[in-house]
């Protein structure tokens, strides 16, 4: 028992009715990083959006030396990575802090706490590289003879 046309129709509508909505509704990933940048400018005073590349966002900031937004590595979801001088000044700390709290969506004294730990860390009994967890978010901080980094990741399963 063969069936007719009318039967195929509203499966077929149906299946692209489905398709369709599959496609519209799966934002891209890019664009979510494009909303955090801009809502960093916006919030952020002095920070400027320098290059987009791909996963990475450049910023710039009197702050910071470098600074950068990173969206969808491997092992991470987001990333904020800073470098300024051997010393952090205040303002530094202020500008991870403020970028982290947007970024990660968690409250502006934990992501200072947890980053003036990390780099007042290093030295000479821990090294120049420390890694650390506070409050669900990683932290590596690594220095040189004149410059000091921090890189903030959260795990893609959190």
């Amino acid at each position: 028992m063969a069936l007719g046309p009318q039967f195929h129709r509203p499966t077929l509508l149906a299946a692209t009715l489905a398709l369709c909505v599959a496609v519209s509704s799966s934002p891209a990933r890019a664009d979510r990083c494009d909303d955090i940048a801009k809502e960093l400018k916006n919030q952020i005073d002095g920070l400027k959006i320098s290059v987009n590349t791909g996963n990475v966002i450049y910023l710039t900031h009197p702050a910071a030396k470098e600074l950068s937004l990173g969206c969808r590595g491997r092992n991470y979801s987001n990333e904020l990575y800073a470098k300024t001088d051997r010393k952090p000044k205040p303002q530094f700390f202020e500008l991870v802090a403020s970028a982290g709290a947007i970024i990660f969506t968690i409250p502006k004294p934990d992501v200072a706490t947890g980053s003036s730990r990390c780099i007042k860390r290093m030295g000479i009994l821990r090294g120049d590289k420390v890694s650390m967890r506070f409050r669900r978010l990683n932290m590596e901080c690594t220095r040189t003879k004149t410059e000091a980094s921090i890189a903030v990741t959260r795990g893609k399963d959190e």
